[in-house]
């Protein structure tokens, strides 16, 4: 109100539009959404905007609808535009930020639901603090004969190899993408909208629902009634986002085998909400949490049966004695009261014959796999700072791992290597430059993909990386090594023939009896060289990222 009173045109101008005098009167809600016809999982976002206003209307708020379309990794796949992508994060949070400020909203509704823009809206609610719900977009059925999306870049490298013909390979070009929604595996998007879920602003079982089914629509109608009723409460997004709802995430992540990405994300919305998530955490939670969620890429099933199986609700109830019960979420209610109306209704059992269908059981789809989680921080001369490896992604004889260095500066002369047959079993693929500053941090996923290809590289070869992995890789990878070359860490003076130990159980990562002091000393002109000629190669905002992005391990935020 004192807004307005301070600018009368305000009033006048929404009368220009679909308000009239009552509405001006009303409690106003952003809804905001990615929306637009960019890729598979924003296409839809439009017609749960549609059913979140009818919500809102319904508890006789007014909603305004604004949004900031996001890209697609798979689209900016294989090109310059993934080094776009995290990049993109920070620009959704921030237009997020200026439709709040700028209009002055009571409360929004954010809907969305892949890599970027989810993890966008979780960080614009911590920066905003209004007091918000957010509406996961769901995700597409599985295609015919058990496909996932994620499975393309494998049978892209059959098919460059000669093993598929054009016809076979197109065929499944055809068939991976069923429907809108997020990809069918527990890659970047699926395990945000799970971790926005797990954080308490989500409402409960609502990540990983089907995207074309009825069910989706009722909770996002469900989403623009509960956020009315937040904003008479004055419960805010940074009353539910504690290190309590951190901690859970963290837990539930584990128990996912969710993606690297996650170590991006989650350490950034901590921050916007005042609080400190370190990625040792991950490593930390992770060693206690049993991993329990049998989906791709690692796994069999597609994410919409985990959802079947009862979802995030239903992983919670099997982890109980690692949450924080009494942590806070969207519903005004405790994680702990949420589980027991949940079971006191029944409400986990009503989705069980979906699974029928497939001749699948909750408990299929939902057990133990491994007694740890996803996820180990390692350490050493190569990662001063830290890496990233998703270990249950790994064959279990790489966990200890000792290869010789082929050094690559580029992700597409790493592909070409695998692909021509140059690298050999044994050998660790080291690529650089591709960090937040290098480059703006692309994934590696078509370098992983070539690799997973070949049973015995895949078994015996290593991949190490300032850049980052698509949340659709396996194997043994390694990611987010900080300091990035870029900015003139050891990976950037790593030599082909170096000897690389990987050590999982130990948490470390070096180059054996390598002097990277003496090294660098040696190298100086070299190295300067070439992190000035990796600064300008572009312009406009990646430049900006580039020039002002965080360390990777600490989140590749721009600061």
């Amino acid at each position: 109100m004192d807004i307005r009173n301070n600018a009368p045109e305000i009033d006048a101008l929404r009368q220009g539009m679909d308000w009239d005098c009552e509405d001006i009167e009303r409690y106003q809600i952003l809804i905001e959404t990615v929306y637009g016809d960019s890729h598979p999982g924003s296409t839809h976002l439009d017609r749960l905007a549609k059913m979140a206003d009818d919500g809102i209307k319904y508890r006789g708020a007014k909603p305004s609808h604004f949004t900031a379309t996001d890209i697609c990794d798979g689209i900016a796949q294989g090109h310059d535009g993934m080094n776009y992508s995290l990049a993109s994060r920070e620009i959704i949070a921030a237009m997020c930020e200026i439709h709040a400020k700028a209009n002055g909203f009571d409360g929004a509704v954010f809907i969305s639901s892949c890599d970027k823009a989810v993890p966008a809206h979780l960080m614009a609610m911590a920066r905003l603090n209004l007091p918000s719900v957010f509406v996961p977009g769901g995700t597409m059925p599985l295609a015919a004969d058990g496909f996932t999306l994620e499975q393309i870049g494998n049978v892209n490298a059959h098919f460059k190899t000669g093993e598929l013909t054009r016809e076979q390979f197109t065929q499944y070009q055809k068939d991976a993408c069923t429907s809108c929604g997020a990809c069918q595996f527990m890659g970047t998007a699926c395990t945000m909208q799970v971790m926005a879920e797990a954080l308490g602003l989500a409402m409960p079982h609502s990540a990983l629902m089907p995207a074309n089914m009825k069910y989706i629509n009722n909770t996002a109608k469900a989403a623009g009634k509960t956020v009315v009723e937040l904003v008479k409460k004055n419960l805010r997004a940074r009353d539910i986002l504690t290190e309590k709802a951190f901690h859970n995430a963290v837990v539930i992540h584990g128990a996912i085998g969710g993606s690297t990405n996650a170590l991006l994300h989650i350490p950034v919305i901590a921050r916007e909400a005042g609080l400190e998530v370190k990625a040792d955490l991950f490593d930390e939670l992770h060693r206690k949490v049993p991993f329990l969620v049998d989906t791709r890429p690692v796994g069999k099933y597609s994410t919409d049966m985990f959802w079947y199986a009862g979802g995030v609700p239903a992983l919670m109830k099997k982890l109980k004695d690692l949450l924080y019960l009494d942590a806070l979420t969207v519903t005004g209610k405790t994680v702990g009261e949420n589980l027991e109306y949940i079971e006191k209704n029944g409400l986990l059992e009503q989705y069980k014959g979906y699974l029928c269908n497939f001749g699948v059981t909750p408990e299929d789809v939902i057990h133990e796999i491994s007694p740890q989680g996803a996820i180990a921080i390692l350490k050493g001369n190569i990662a001063k700072s830290g890496a990233v490896v998703k270990y249950t992604g790994l064959p279990k004889n790489m966990r200890l791992f000792r290869g010789k260095a082929k050094v690559f500066d580029d992700e597409l002369s790493a592909r070409n290597a695998i692909l021509e047959k140059r690298i050999k079993p044994g050998d660790c693929i080291i690529i650089r430059y591709c960090g937040p500053r290098g480059s703006g941090m692309p994934e590696m996923f078509y370098t992983t993909e070539s690799l997973c290809a070949s049973s015995e590289l895949v078994a015996t070869t290593a991949i190490l990386t300032d850049g980052r992995f698509s949340g659709a890789s396996k194997g043994p990878c390694i990611g987010h090594i900080s300091p990035e070359a870029a900015q003139g860490g050891e990976i950037g003076l790593v030599r082909d023939g170096d000897i690389i130990e990987i050590d999982i159980e130990n948490r470390s990562l070096n180059a054996i009896g390598v002097d990277f002091e003496k090294r660098r000393e040696e190298n100086k002109n070299i190295i300067n060289e070439k992190t000035a000629e990796n600064k300008t190669e572009c312009g406009g905002i990646l430049s900006l990222y580039r020039k002002y992005a965080s360390n990777a391990i600490d989140g590749g935020y721009m600061s």
